[in-house]
Parts: structure tokens; C-alpha cells; sequence
């Protein structure tokens, strides 16, 4: 997402304009705050930050999925170490 420099405050201007910088933030801007002149932190919804929760834990979900999918083709093919053979190569 980019930002427009409305949307970039330094964070010491921040401490004093907070009520009104989380009005805009409701209203549906989000706030990049700096310090020494670098982004710093930001400022968004509650609710949209509930949303980016949920799409990183169906991330994981998915990743995960995909993870054992390729675990089952492998061992569809054949491709897997048997557990005894495992063990006694660990041994």
C-alpha cells in the first residue's frame, strides 16, 4: 500500500494530534508513523486488524495444506523412508 504524505506523521506530532489521527484511521485512512525520520510504526482499524489476523492465519492454513499435500505425493511415489529404515539411519 502506499501512503501519501498526509498518511505519514512523525510520531512526535502524533502524541499530540492521537484523537484526531484515529478519527481519519475510522474513517479509513491508515497512519505511518516515523521516528528519526525512518517508518516506525502504524496506525489502523481495529477491525482491519482483525481482518489481517485472518488472513494470516488461513496463510498458514494453506501453507500448511500444501505442505502435506506434497508430503502424500511423495509418499504415493514411493519417494518416503519407511520409520524402521529412518531409525536406523538415525542410530
Amino acid at each position: 500500500m502506499s501512503f501519501n504524505s498526509q498518511d505519514v506523521v512523525p510520531i512526535s506530532e502524533a502524541r499530540a494530534r492521537l484523537t484526531e489521527l484515529s478519527d481519519e484511521v475510522v474513517a479509513g485512512a491508515e497512519k505511518l508513523l516515523t521516528k528519526n525520520g525512518a517508518a516506525y510504526v502504524a496506525i489502523v482499524d481495529a477491525k482491519k486488524l482483525d481482518y489481517y489476523h485472518a488472513l494470516e492465519e488461513e496463510h498458514a492454513s494453506l501453507v500448511m495444506l500444501a505442505e502435506v499435500e506434497t508430503g502424500l505425493r511423495e509418499v504415493l511415489a514411493g519417494q518416503r523412508v519407511k520409520t524402521d529404515d529412518l531409525i536406523k539411519a538415525l542410530s
